[in-house]
């Protein structure tokens, strides 16, 4: 099957072309919106001169993907909320250090931190000045206190900050992650801090998440353990944030963690179920466009209450789709029907192309469709349970054809035993997500019976102890791969190759899949060449110390860690996995470290500093050593200071101000993050 003869398909790459280079290249605003304008204007000049000709033309073709392409651009520009007139960066002079009076309301509450619960806001006024545009909101944890409601508006007295960069090499990006949902900047305050106005305005998210928190009261009056409740809001509210780290590890390890987030799988099930309800009004007149209808709106309702997550609304926009196909009985190409989700979906949020659950559902339903009727082939039996069997294990093992690469990509493990999880849990998961309707509804009504209820939880923590079990096999988890991004092309290139020998097996498709397999070959050699060099890094630790010596692909940790935090630390752990490497080892922290002809001197809590056998070229500070920094300055004249996270703010700053007036570079990697010599 040669996909990109679809017509539809073709469109929806240059989409995705188009939003990829309106978000890595500033084009201004007026000039997609003029360039895609006039390209329109003349693909519509090009279609009257041609459609009396009754010939193809390649100008026509080349004009539409081009035209598609700037369309894809004038999206993700028209979607980015900075280029509204009345973003409250536009209109209002950012300072971080003045507190102003902002008036926002709870857009969507998300997963507590350690110190902070956070919250989605929707800015309304800043001081007298009416804006729009959403921030990160940070409230001191008080459990003596309820969490902000979805809807609620409230005036504080806090000053608008910067999200804060990575302060450690490959460490996660949280801003940049942010900044993809068009958020820009934070707030921090405390719940004695915020005063709730009277005034609110209602939206379908508030009235959704009121009925979440309905649910939730009612179910909290039966014996389910907290991590039952937790499972219960992930697999049919499409709420993750109350479910423990120790679960949700659990499903992560077990391969599977996509059973807890809400997706195509879910709402295929639920898709079937209603269409099995709902027959009867086939018998009524007009019975069908009803039957669709209602379809159509319940699928919606559920994406709602679930938070229109972009796995959900990728799913039931595609769900839809198939909904209405199935019932007028029309033909349906399953690429199709993925290739118009896409492009419905990237025109109404261009961003969800760079979300992880997004990506992961689209790769994972191509490759069971691609490549499950393949495996499945492979061998046949007239037993239906084990035929049964056969076939989840076949979907499970294709969609991981899909996913591994980008999975191996953004976290970096692999669950060998995937399907056992998958094989244990799936074939009763519509029986789980069917009971599961059926409780909720019951529990909203006051009717559902203690033995019901008591039975529904044992068949959660029934599926949370087989996750668990799986999860624990930890020789069959293979953890911190490193995989690159030209790891993740030049894997899906051979996986196409496969594909494309299996449907023709001629000397071509095998040529084909040789040359995919050397250019593998040639990334993993690259990437030892490019990793192949010397670094001396003084990492961002708060209250630790962490020096790194990094050679090739050895490197070598001084740090003050007890065993427990070190093993635990994501540090060092996501540099390793970064860099490729291969083997490390561990030394307490030392007084001189040698980095090519440069010495660095480390002054401790001791504060000794007295060297006279040769002149340090950087001097580093930790543990907040007493000393005066200007004698020490004119002692040994360094040519940088450097400031870890092991020693007090106050000392920091007035370090600081020292090497200011002393016009010396001073840095502290608690605002410049982690310090990197080559």
């Amino acid at each position: 099957m040669k996909l990109l003869n679809f017509t539809l398909i073709k469109l929806t790459l240059c989409l995705v072309i188009g939003i990829y280079i309106g978000y890595y290249i500033t084009i201004p605003l007026q000039l997609s919106l003029y360039t895609s304008l006039s390209l329109i204007c003349l693909l519509f000049l090009c279609f009257l001169y041609l459609k009396n000709k009754f010939k193809n033309s390649i100008w026509f073709g080349l004009i539409t993907f081009i035209t598609t392409i700037s369309i894809g651009v004038l999206t993700h520009n028209l979607h980015d909320e900075k280029h509204f007139f009345n973003h409250y960066t536009k209109v209002v002079n950012i300072d971080e250090s003045a507190s102003k009076e902002i008036t926002f309301k709870i857009r969507k509450q998300l997963k507590p931190g350690n110190y902070y619960n956070k919250y989605i806001i929707d800015i309304l006024k800043v001081d007298s000045t009416i804006v729009n545009g959403k921030s990160l909101l940070n409230i001191e944890k008080d459990s003596t206190l309820k969490r902000l409601k979805t809807d609620d508006i409230y005036i504080t007295y806090s000053p608008i900050k910067d999200l804060i960069n990575p302060l450690n090499p490959n460490q996660f990006n949280y801003k940049n992650y942010l900044e993809k949902q068009y958020i820009y900047h934070q707030i921090f305050t405390n719940q004695q801090s915020i005063y709730k106005t009277k005034s609110k305005s209602n939206t379908i998210f508030g009235y959704a998440a009121a009925l979440r928190n309905t649910i939730n009261a009612k179910l909290k009056t039966y014996n389910f353990a907290p991590d039952e409740l937790a499972i219960i809001n992930a697999l049919l509210l499409g709420q993750r944030q109350d479910i423990s780290e120790d679960v949700y590890n659990n499903y992560t390890n077990a391969g599977a963690i996509h059973i807890l987030a809400v997706s195509g799988l879910h709402v295929g099930i639920i898709l079937l179920l209603l269409n099995v309800l709902l027959k009867p009004l086939e018998r009524l007149k007009h019975g069908k466009p009803i039957k669709i209808l209602c379809i159509l709106l319940l699928l919606w309702s559920f994406a709602i209450i679930a938070g229109l997550s972009a796995s959900v609304t990728r799913a039931v926009t595609m769900f839809s789709i198939v909904a209405i196909a199935i019932n007028w009985k029309r033909p349906t190409n399953i690429y199709n029907t993925l290739a118009i989700s896409i492009f419905i979906l990237l025109l109404i949020k261009p961003m969800f192309l760079f979300d992880v659950g997004f990506q992961l559902s689209y790769l994972a339903v191509i490759a069971i469709v691609t490549f499950q009727p393949i495996l499945y082939k492979l061998w046949s039996t007239k037993i239906k349970p084990l035929d049964y069997f056969w076939q989840i294990f076949t979907v499970t093992v294709s969609a991981q054809f899909g996913i591994i690469p980008v999975s191996l990509y953004y976290f970096h493990q692999f669950p060998s035993l995937f399907f056992i999880s998958n094989l244990a849990i799936i074939p009763f998961l519509g029986l789980i997500l069917g009971l599961g309707i059926l409780v909720i509804v019951l529990a909203v009504l006051n009717s559902l019976p203690e033995f019901l209820a008591n039975f529904f939880g044992s068949t959660i923590n029934a599926m949370n102890l087989i996750v668990a079990w799986v999860s624990k096999q930890e020789t069959f988890l293979f953890r911190d791969i490193p995989f690159s991004l030209a790891h993740v092309l030049s894997s899906y290139l051979i996986v196409v190759s496969i594909f494309v020998l299996n449907k023709k097996r001629n000397f071509k498709s095998l040529t084909f899949m040789l040359i995919t397999i050397m250019v593998f070959q040639g990334v993993l050699i690259y990437t030892k060449y490019e990793t192949s060099n010397k670094q001396f890094i003084v990492f961002h630790k708060s209250r630790y110390s962490l020096i790194t010596e990094k050679s090739n692909r050895n490197m070598i940790v001084y740090h003050n860690l007890d065993s427990t935090s070190f093993k635990n630390d994501k540090v060092i752990k996501n540099y390793r996995v970064g860099n490729f490497i291969e083997s490390f080892k561990t030394d307490s922290l030392k007084s001189i470290y040698k980095v090519q002809n440069k010495m660095v001197l480390v002054v401790d809590s001791l504060g000794v500093y007295n060297v006279t056998v040769f002149k340090p070229n950087y001097v580093l500070l930790r543990n907040s050593p007493k000393i005066n920094l200007q004698r020490l300055i004119d002692s040994i004249q360094p040519e940088v200071i450097i400031a870890d996270g092991s020693n007090y703010k106050s000392y920091i700053k007035r370090w600081k101000a020292t090497c200011l007036k002393q016009k010396l570079p001073f840095h502290q990697t608690s605002e410049k993050g982690a310090f990197i010599i080559e």
